[in-house]
This record gives structure tokens, sequence and C-alpha cells, in this order.
């Protein structure tokens, strides 16, 4: 379990199909690598992986098929990738961002980032040639003032549009400077996870109602009627 708030960053290269290498970089290297150790999970862009080897410059992890579909780890076996690091939460420690769990649901894409004065309004939508995955696995969750997590940063949906095809975040500059959503471009694929509290409610209403709820059914009189 991780809360989108990024420590640091580091490097992702290929070793193989599904193994990497994760080299973190060194001004934050103290943050990510204390007591870091074998099985550990650290989330990288927002994935879940597995400490499988400690490294002189980070640690190696390996990908299941599953990962390797969903993510965008598929595109670092083609080149070295600026990445976001978190490890995962402790007991005791505080929740800054939302419950992340490293679960990636799908992948997005940027389709600009537009500079105002006090943040960065960034819309996400769906690459071309993820459209059904898109709709199956995000836009059922894609809410305005959600939690979503875009490369395991924990965001607030500012506005989107009523079928979630699309969806517009607000990143303040300390955010923007210290991730590598200032190194996104228009087109560039990101990691997305929804909110696992609005999943289980989705799945607890669905399976209450044998599937037949549809999102106009649900209103907040039908929340309270069916004690939530």
């Amino acid at each position: 379990m991780f809360t989108g708030l990024i420590q640091g960053m580091g490097n992702i290269k290929a070793l193989g199909n599904d193994l990497f290498a994760i080299d973190i970089d060194k001004n934050t290297q103290n943050i990510i690598s204390t007591d870091l150790a074998i099985g550990d999970s650290v989330a990288v862009d927002g994935i879940c992986l597995t400490v499988e080897k400690i490294t002189a410059d980070g640690f190696t992890a390996t990908a299941s098929p599953e990962t390797l579909q969903r993510t965008t780890l598929k595109e670092s076996t083609k080149k070295n990738k600026k990445v976001n690091l978190e490890t995962s939460l402790r007991v005791g420690s505080k929740i800054g961002g939302h419950f992340v769990s490293g679960h990636v649901d799908g992948v997005g894409c940027l389709l600009e980032s537009v500079n105002s004065q006090k943040a960065w309004e960034m819309t996400f939508t769906s690459p071309a040639h993820l459209e059904s995955q898109w709709y199956d696995y995000i836009s059922p969750y894609i809410v305005s003032k959600a939690s979503i997590a875009v490369n395991g940063i924990s965001l607030t949906i500012a506005d989107c549009d009523r079928d979630g095809k699309w969806f517009t975040v607000a990143v303040i500059p300390h955010t923007y400077q210290e991730t590598n959503l200032s190194l996104l471009r228009s087109g560039d694929e990101v990691n997305l996870e929804s909110d696992i509290l609005g999943k289980y409610v989705d799945r607890l209403i669905s399976h209450r109602l044998g599937n037949k709820a549809t999102p106009q059914d649900i209103t907040l009189d039908f929340l309270l009627q069916h004690g939530y």
C-alpha cells in the first residue's frame, strides 16, 4: 500500500523481457534505499514491484505478464526511462495523499499540459490503441473531485466528461518539478490507478442489484437507501 506522495525519481532499464533494473537518483537515494530489503514493495511509476536484488545504484524487479500488459513498463524495454519512486506505507506513517495499491488499472495518454499562474493543468485521455481497455478499466471511476494516481502520483480530478473519456488535474509547481510529470509531452502514456474505495462501492452495489444498476441509478438517495 502506498500514498501517492513521490519520494524521489530514478531510471528504469530492461535487463530482459520481464526483468528490470531501477537506479535511484543520487539526491534521493538515501530516502529510498534506507532499510530497503529483498522482498519489499516499491511503487515504480505507480506499479507495485517486489525488490529481488539490491544493487549499488538501486534494485532489480521482475514484472508479471499482466503487469506488462496493463502498464507502460513494456515501453521501458525499448529505452531508459525516468520513473517516480515511493516505498510502501509503514504503520503509523502520515497519509498525505490517498490509498494507492500499486495495481495499475491501465494506460492513459497526456492530451495537453497548460501552465497557469498557480498550477499546471494536465488533461489525460485514452491512447487510440487502448480505447476499449480505457472504458472497461478506468472510465467508470473517473469522477470529478475524486482521487486518481497518475504514474503513482496522488492527484485530484478537477474536471472530466460525463462518460469518463478524459479528465483534467491541477498540478502544483512542487509536484510538477519533483516528478516525471514535467518530462511528459503530448501523446506520452502514463499509468493510471483509480481510487480503490470507488471500486469497492461499485462492486458492492453491482452485487446487491445483480449487476443491473447503471450510473444514472446511483444517486445520493439510492446510496442512503442501501446503507451507504
